[in-house]
Protein backbone atom coordinates (compact mmCIF):
# COMPACT_ATOMS: atom_id res chain seq x y z
CA UNK A 1 0.00 0.00 0.00
CA UNK A 2 1.24 3.72 -1.07
CA UNK A 3 1.82 6.29 1.61
CA UNK A 4 -0.79 8.67 1.78
CA UNK A 5 -0.24 12.28 0.26
CA UNK A 6 -1.26 15.32 2.31
CA UNK A 7 -2.96 17.97 0.09
CA UNK A 8 -4.14 21.18 1.98
CA UNK A 9 -4.17 19.15 5.39
CA UNK A 10 -6.16 15.89 3.72
CA UNK A 11 -4.58 12.78 3.25
CA UNK A 12 -4.68 11.27 -0.47
CA UNK A 13 -4.25 7.82 -1.28
CA UNK A 14 -4.28 5.32 -4.91
CA UNK A 15 -4.71 2.03 -3.52
CA UNK A 16 -2.27 -0.25 -5.20
CA UNK A 17 -5.17 -2.20 -7.29
CA UNK A 18 -6.50 0.62 -8.56
CA UNK A 19 -4.39 0.41 -11.88
CA UNK A 20 -6.29 3.08 -13.84
CA UNK A 21 -5.75 5.92 -10.77
CA UNK A 22 -2.06 4.73 -9.93
CA UNK A 23 -0.81 4.97 -13.27
CA UNK A 24 -2.69 8.53 -14.53
CA UNK A 25 -0.87 9.71 -11.63
CA UNK A 26 2.12 8.23 -11.94
CA UNK A 27 2.31 9.82 -15.16
CA UNK A 28 1.01 13.08 -13.71
CA UNK A 29 4.11 12.43 -11.32
CA UNK A 30 6.33 13.15 -14.27
CA UNK A 31 4.76 15.96 -16.01
CA UNK A 32 2.65 14.14 -18.57
CA UNK A 33 -1.29 14.54 -18.92
CA UNK A 34 -2.51 11.27 -20.09
CA UNK A 35 -6.08 9.91 -20.75
CA UNK A 36 -7.41 6.42 -21.85
CA UNK A 37 -7.69 6.18 -26.03
CA UNK A 38 -9.82 3.55 -27.74
CA UNK A 39 -8.39 1.34 -29.73
CA UNK A 40 -11.24 0.32 -31.62
CA UNK A 41 -12.55 3.90 -32.20
CA UNK A 42 -10.14 6.20 -31.27
CA UNK A 43 -11.62 8.47 -29.19
CA UNK A 44 -9.96 9.42 -25.84
CA UNK A 45 -11.96 9.54 -22.70
CA UNK A 46 -11.66 10.79 -19.09
CA UNK A 47 -11.85 9.67 -16.75
CA UNK A 48 -10.43 6.73 -17.27
CA UNK A 49 -13.13 4.48 -17.58
CA UNK A 50 -12.40 0.66 -18.46
CA UNK A 51 -14.75 0.61 -21.30
CA UNK A 52 -14.95 3.31 -24.47
CA UNK A 53 -18.47 5.03 -23.45
CA UNK A 54 -18.63 5.51 -27.50
CA UNK A 55 -18.40 1.77 -28.71
CA UNK A 56 -18.40 -0.14 -25.73
CA UNK A 57 -14.69 -1.75 -26.72
CA UNK A 58 -12.40 -2.82 -23.83
CA UNK A 59 -8.75 -2.14 -25.76
CA UNK A 60 -7.51 1.01 -24.53
CA UNK A 61 -4.22 2.88 -24.47
CA UNK A 62 -2.46 5.93 -22.60
CA UNK A 63 -2.85 8.85 -25.31
CA UNK A 64 -0.56 11.71 -24.13
CA UNK A 65 -2.10 15.57 -24.16
CA UNK A 66 -0.47 18.77 -25.06
CA UNK A 67 -2.51 19.74 -21.54
CA UNK A 68 -3.67 23.01 -23.75
CA UNK A 69 -7.51 23.98 -23.63
CA UNK A 70 -9.88 25.96 -23.28
CA UNK A 71 -12.31 26.71 -20.07
CA UNK A 72 -15.36 25.29 -20.90
CA UNK A 73 -17.20 25.81 -17.37
CA UNK A 74 -16.22 26.81 -14.44
CA UNK A 75 -17.51 27.65 -10.46
CA UNK A 76 -16.47 29.98 -8.03
CA UNK A 77 -16.29 27.92 -4.57
CA UNK A 78 -17.49 30.63 -2.09
CA UNK A 79 -17.66 27.92 1.08
CA UNK A 80 -15.38 25.35 1.27
CA UNK A 81 -16.22 21.93 2.55
CA UNK A 82 -12.71 20.67 2.72
CA UNK A 83 -11.44 22.47 6.01
CA UNK A 84 -7.89 22.23 4.18
CA UNK A 85 -9.61 25.05 1.29
CA UNK A 86 -11.34 27.19 3.60
CA UNK A 87 -8.45 29.73 3.36
CA UNK A 88 -8.32 29.31 -0.46
CA UNK A 89 -11.74 30.46 -0.91
CA UNK A 90 -13.37 32.09 -3.10
CA UNK A 91 -11.46 29.92 -5.88
CA UNK A 92 -12.21 28.62 -8.78
CA UNK A 93 -12.70 25.10 -10.43
CA UNK A 94 -12.62 24.67 -14.16
CA UNK A 95 -14.04 22.17 -16.54
CA UNK A 96 -11.25 22.62 -20.10
CA UNK A 97 -11.86 21.76 -23.15
CA UNK A 98 -9.18 19.81 -24.10
CA UNK A 99 -7.61 20.78 -27.63
CA UNK A 100 -6.88 17.16 -29.01
CA UNK A 101 -10.75 16.17 -29.23
CA UNK A 102 -12.93 19.51 -29.46
CA UNK A 103 -16.27 19.18 -30.22
CA UNK A 104 -15.57 15.19 -30.69
CA UNK A 105 -17.60 13.05 -31.03
CA UNK A 106 -20.05 15.99 -31.22
CA UNK A 107 -20.22 19.42 -31.09
CA UNK A 108 -21.74 18.85 -27.82
CA UNK A 109 -19.42 16.04 -26.46
CA UNK A 110 -15.45 16.26 -25.89
CA UNK A 111 -12.26 15.75 -24.36
CA UNK A 112 -13.10 17.51 -20.78
CA UNK A 113 -10.65 17.36 -17.80
CA UNK A 114 -11.93 19.39 -14.47
CA UNK A 115 -9.09 20.87 -12.41
CA UNK A 116 -8.49 24.03 -10.03
CA UNK A 117 -7.15 27.57 -11.78
CA UNK A 118 -3.71 28.56 -10.62
CA UNK A 119 -1.60 30.57 -11.09
CA UNK A 120 2.00 29.42 -12.58
CA UNK A 121 3.58 29.03 -9.37
CA UNK A 122 0.18 27.26 -8.14
CA UNK A 123 -1.66 29.83 -5.73
CA UNK A 124 -5.11 30.35 -6.76
CA UNK A 125 -5.93 32.49 -10.18
CA UNK A 126 -8.18 35.44 -8.81
CA UNK A 127 -11.50 34.04 -9.65
CA UNK A 128 -12.43 37.53 -11.63
CA UNK A 129 -10.24 36.40 -14.44
CA UNK A 130 -12.21 33.26 -14.54
CA UNK A 131 -14.08 33.13 -17.91
CA UNK A 132 -15.51 30.91 -20.50
CA UNK A 133 -13.30 30.85 -23.48
CA UNK A 134 -10.26 32.09 -21.80
CA UNK A 135 -7.91 29.51 -22.83
CA UNK A 136 -5.71 27.11 -20.44
CA UNK A 137 -2.83 24.79 -19.87
CA UNK A 138 -1.68 22.29 -17.62
CA UNK A 139 0.82 22.65 -14.65
CA UNK A 140 1.36 19.82 -12.26
CA UNK A 141 1.26 20.25 -8.33
CA UNK A 142 4.10 17.69 -7.41
CA UNK A 143 3.20 15.67 -4.02
CA UNK A 144 5.19 12.91 -3.57
CA UNK A 145 7.79 10.81 -5.60
CA UNK A 146 4.38 8.87 -6.86
CA UNK A 147 1.89 11.31 -7.11
CA UNK A 148 1.26 15.19 -8.59
CA UNK A 149 -1.91 16.92 -9.55
CA UNK A 150 -2.61 17.86 -12.58
CA UNK A 151 -3.65 21.90 -12.34
CA UNK A 152 -4.76 24.86 -15.16
CA UNK A 153 -3.46 28.23 -15.40
CA UNK A 154 -4.09 30.67 -17.77
CA UNK A 155 -1.76 30.31 -20.66
CA UNK A 156 -2.17 34.04 -22.50
CA UNK A 157 -2.80 32.26 -25.55
CA UNK A 158 -6.16 34.35 -27.73
CA UNK A 159 -9.12 33.75 -26.32
CA UNK A 160 -11.45 30.48 -28.04
CA UNK A 161 -14.22 32.31 -29.47
CA UNK A 162 -16.92 34.79 -27.36
CA UNK A 163 -15.68 34.79 -23.93
CA UNK A 164 -18.23 34.88 -21.21
CA UNK A 165 -18.03 35.42 -17.28
CA UNK A 166 -20.58 35.41 -14.77
CA UNK A 167 -21.69 39.95 -14.18
CA UNK A 168 -19.10 40.54 -16.63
Amino acid sequence: MPQPVTYRGMALIVPDNDTEWKEFYEHARAHKLVVRKCKACGLMRYPALHACPWCMDLGWTWQELSGKGTIYSYEIVHHAIQPGFKDATPYCTVLVEMDEQRGTPTPDESLRIIGNLVKPDLGFEDVAKAAIGKRVRVVFQDLADHMALPQFTLSGEPDQGRVWRLGG
